[in-house]
């Protein structure tokens, strides 16, 4: 069920923060797929716009998306799936994104793992990691601030580097290329927003 956000809060956020967190986002992450790559499923796409962005800046990429919750009027095909198992064939895809998505699954080992079974050979992931004091508190904020309004599932399910660490090697996925400074935020927001909380990883399939 949605929830009613502060409409100061929702103007601040929409307005300005999440515009510049798309653009920053894109920057990375067109950058970071690895030269080659000519289909991305984005997985928890929302309405599609980040993805859409990557694919200005990269246009040899076939996009798609998948979500718990398809929104109409998206920026670029989206199917929905049942938070778990992803509705393609082994490899049916080059690079498999998710940005902001296995935190707010139960377990997000399920998800993780059918990426690397979806992808030929990258799987992209943005998420957080729970390091820092007021760490958790911190992540709850920005959580509930983007998201609670669509009615998404919170679980809060923040990990620490080292369980990042055994979900990937779990999923058979090494880092390729990782970033966590990411400028999401401007001074002073990125002092209590920005931190080490936020991580960008291309991983690379195990052969």
């Amino acid at each position: 069920m949605a929830t009613a956000v502060d409409p100061l809060l929702e103007a601040v956020h929409g307005g300005y923060v999440h515009r510049r967190r798309v653009r920053v986002l894109c920057d990375h992450l067109a950058s970071m797929i690895p030269a080659g790559t000519t289909s991305l499923l984005d997985v928890g796409c929302g309405d599609g716009w980040l993805a859409a962005k990557v694919g200005q800046a990269r246009p040899e990429l076939k996009l798609a998306g998948l979500d718990v919750l398809v929104r109409s009027g998206t920026h670029i095909p989206v199917e929905g799936f049942d938070g778990k198992k992803l509705p393609c064939a082994d490899g049916s895809w080059d690079a498999v994104m998710m940005v902001d998505v296995l935190h707010h699954t139960e377990d997000p080992s399920v998800l993780l793992n059918e990426a690397a079974r979806v992808s030929r050979k990258w799987v992209l992931i943005k998420d957080h990691y729970l390091q820092g004091l007021g760490a958790e508190g911190t992540l709850r904020f920005m959580d509930w601030i983007s998201n609670a309004r669509y009615g998404v599932v919170l679980p809060y399910n923040y990990q620490t580097p080292a369980r990042w660490d055994r979900l990937m090697a779990g999923a058979g996925l090494r880092r390729h290329e990782e970033r966590v400074r990411l400028g999401l935020y401007p001074w002073p927001a990125s002092w209590v927003f920005g931190r080490r909380l936020h991580f960008i990883a291309c991983l690379k399939k195990e052969a």
